[in-house]
């Protein structure tokens, strides 16, 4: 990985919380930051390549917007673990999928618009080649944070 540049912490420090919605956002922060829309997004498009960035995209009131979600632990054969990652993956609702150490090994979020679509979909994960244990964590409560990393 190359170095951040104080132009590329000032991107990133911006584009944690202050996204504009609009129809040129990134054309508005190279205005904030003293340069034009083709350096922020070439500067974006290389710090994705390296690594730094994984997605830019929004967050959502689910719940308001009417979907249902859950945490799914999964128990995995260590054989399958990739297999069974990638077909999670092609669902629009999971979200957060990644591996632990332990009894359940693989951890997803599942957002969807509603209970009974939830359950065709664990069902069809639960009967993936490799899974050998399924649990639905419900939420009782939902505590929202918002993390931000500032960089110096």
């Amino acid at each position: 990985m190359t170095e951040l540049t104080s132009f590329d912490k000032s991107l990133l420090n911006l584009l944690q919380g202050n996204l504009p919605v609009c129809s040129h956002p990134f054309a508005v922060l190279a205005e904030q930051l003293g340069a034009d829309e083709q350096t922020v997004l070439s500067r974006l498009q290389h710090l994705k390549l390296q690594g730094y960035l994984r997605r830019i995209g929004t967050f959502f009131n689910s719940n308001k917007l009417g979907y249902k979600g859950t945490l799914v632990a999964l128990r995995v054969d260590p054989a399958y673990m990739e297999s069974v990652a990638e077909a999670i993956n092609q669902y629009p609702g999971a979200t957060h999928n990644y591996e632990r150490e332990g009894r359940y090994n693989l951890w997803f979020t599942l957002l969807t618009p509603c209970l009974e679509t939830e359950k065709k979909i664990l069902d069809e994960v639960e009967a993936l080649p490799g899974v050998e244990d399924l649990l639905n964590l419900k939420a009782n409560k939902k505590y929202k944070i918002n993390v931000q990393f500032k960089l110096h």
